[in-house]
């Protein structure tokens, strides 16, 4: 029993001399080490929002039957661009048809009577009143006769616009129904590309509208990552917000003269605008700590502190910052690892414009 409590009197020296060399290495300040510095430069830098978006024509139409009846042959194919006033389908209408003939027949009959009543008046055998009693009876059957033809009319659909036609629904001698689907028609001449914007973001284009309304480039990258060719406009932005997710619909306008871009189709709208004398570091002078991003700053006497910054803007090897540090500033660019707050430093001064010119070539 008296062996333990001796065995731990001769060891009490040796632990509190291990205990105070860890104590003073522990407290032993960082040694002066060579490492990278540089200082965010202000310049113009292209900012570039993208949005999720929905392609639509301009105009797109369901063709319906505006009458019953039997499809006549049909001149058109599917996928066929036609022009305005072109013969899409030809319904045959024999109810319809005959109505016509009735009362066109009937006009003609009552021209003949009026006609012949003329005679008579000019010949004093009968009144003035008999005579307009025939025209009147006249311009009715003339009515009733235009009111067949339009029904008749009814039964030609033509192209209201120039488009594409898309899959027919019916084929020749097809019994098709009043208001029945026939085939879908395309202007893609102009698409219209909806996307939506986050209320901050729409505050923000409002609020820059007058000033670089001309300096935005909206372009759309379509399914297979390329760039359509043409260059699209804000054509409209809707009245109210989605109370669900924050967002507003806008819509941009691209002409489509070569008709790559069809209805339905998806891609992402691309915004840029050039922001001037934005204040950009290096992605990778930074360091991340509970969610919050820092650099090391170093001041004139040659000692790192820690500074947080607040990114406005995330480019590709670029922070465009929006508070934190200033282009009067030195920061650290590498060995960032090897720094702690408070050491001494020494440092290799690297100018921002060289930095930022290699900085895909440098990046770790």
């Amino acid at each position: 029993m008296t062996s333990r409590p001796f065995l731990a009197i001769l060891l009490a020296p040796l632990f509190l001399s291990l205990a105070a060399c860890g104590q003073q290495t522990e407290a032993a300040p960082h040694e002066s080490q060579k490492i990278t510095a540089t200082t965010p430069q202000s310049t113009n830098v292209t900012i570039t929002e993208r949005y999720v978006c929905q392609i639509h024509s301009q105009r797109h139409i369901k063709v319906r039957a505006l009458e019953m009846g039997y499809l006549e042959a049909i001149q058109i194919k599917e996928g066929q661009s036609v022009a305005e006033g072109d013969l899409l389908f030809n319904v045959r209408p024999i109810l319809y048809q005959t109505k016509y003939e009735a009362e066109k027949a009937e006009a003609d009959l009552a021209q003949l009577e009026l006609n012949y009543m003329q005679k008579l008046f000019e010949d004093k055998v009968v009144s003035l009143n008999q005579v307009k009693l025939l025209e009147v009876k006249l311009a009715k059957a003339k009515a009733k006769a235009q009111q067949a033809a339009a029904e008749l009319d009814f039964a030609t659909v033509k192209a209201p616009f120039d488009g594409i036609v898309d899959r027919l629904h019916h084929q020749q001698g097809s019994l098709v129904q009043e208001g029945e689907i026939l085939t879908t028609l395309s202007d893609n001449s102009v698409m219209w590309v909806y996307f939506n914007v986050p209320e901050a973001q729409y505050l923000a284009y409002m609020a820059g509208l007058n000033k670089d309304k001309e300096e935005l480039k909206i372009e759309i990258e379509l399914a297979n990552g390329n760039k359509f060719e043409q260059l699209g406009k804000i054509g409209a932005i809707e009245a109210d917000f989605n109370n669900e997710n924050g967002n507003i619909p806008f819509r941009a306008d691209f002409p489509n003269p070569d008709s790559l871009l069809r209805h339905g189709q998806t891609g992402t709208v691309l915004i840029s605008r050039v922001q001037k004398d934005s204040i950009v570091i290096p992605q990778r002078a930074t360091f991340e700590v509970l969610q919050k991003r820092y650099v090391y700053v170093i001041d004139d006497e040659g000692v790192a502190h820690q500074r947080e910054i607040v990114p406005q803007d995330e480019l590709d090897d670029l922070y465009v910052i929006k508070s934190g540090v200033g282009v009067e500033d030195k920061i650290v660019l590498e060995e960032i690892r090897q720094v702690r707050d408070g050491d001494k430093v020494e440092y290799e001064d690297r100018q921002p414009e060289e930095v930022v010119a290699n900085l895909k070539y440098h990046a770790e």
